[in-house]
């Protein structure tokens, strides 16, 4: 992934396509653009949104989520509550995020990003494999294998075996 140097102000008030994440003073490259990527992301938002009136959360693809006080993230998707008042970028806390993992992704990327959200405080932080349709749920910092999420003391879950990624 490529790395370029830049403010914070000009981060935050250029648009990126893809969107780029903020860390360390430098822009760093996502992975995306790959049709098996696209619909499981795609799938776990139909997911959500038949949830979203009675869980009282959004589901949003791509948006920036300030991790630190100069960090922004920019997970798959976040679960933010909907009477949140963020108008541009999420800043509160959000109460799941989900990265859906690319052919590109590294361990060592994903381990630095987890620790951001563990940093952030976000309850649930769940990482799905579209090619094994299997997961890990790394909320407490260990990669737990799983088909079935849950945040818990909540009825949010993500069960992946429901979740269709077909066209």
């Amino acid at each position: 992934m490529a790395t370029t140097k830049t403010s914070l102000e000009e981060y935050l008030s250029t648009n990126y396509r893809p969107d780029a994440e903020y860390i360390g003073g430098e822009l760093k490259e996502r992975n995306v653009g790959e049709l098996e990527h696209a619909r499981m992301v795609k799938a776990i938002l139909r997911w959500f949104e038949q949830y979203e009136s009675s869980w009282e959360l959004e589901a949003l693809p791509d948006v920036r989520v300030q991790v630190s006080a100069e960090n922004y993230r920019v997970p798959d998707i976040c679960l933010r509550p909907t009477a949140n008042l963020d108008v541009r970028f999420v800043t509160a806390t959000p109460a799941v995020v989900v990265e859906v993992l690319s052919p590109e992704d590294s361990i060592s990327d994903y381990r630095a990003r987890i620790a951001d959200y563990r940093q952030k405080g976000i309850p649930g932080i769940w990482v799905v494999d579209p090619k094994t349709r299997k997961g890990w749920d790394c909320s407490s910092g260990n990669w737990i294998e799983t088909v079935v999420f849950r945040l818990p003391d909540s009825p949010v879950y993500l069960d992946l075996s429901a979740v269709s990624s077909s066209r």
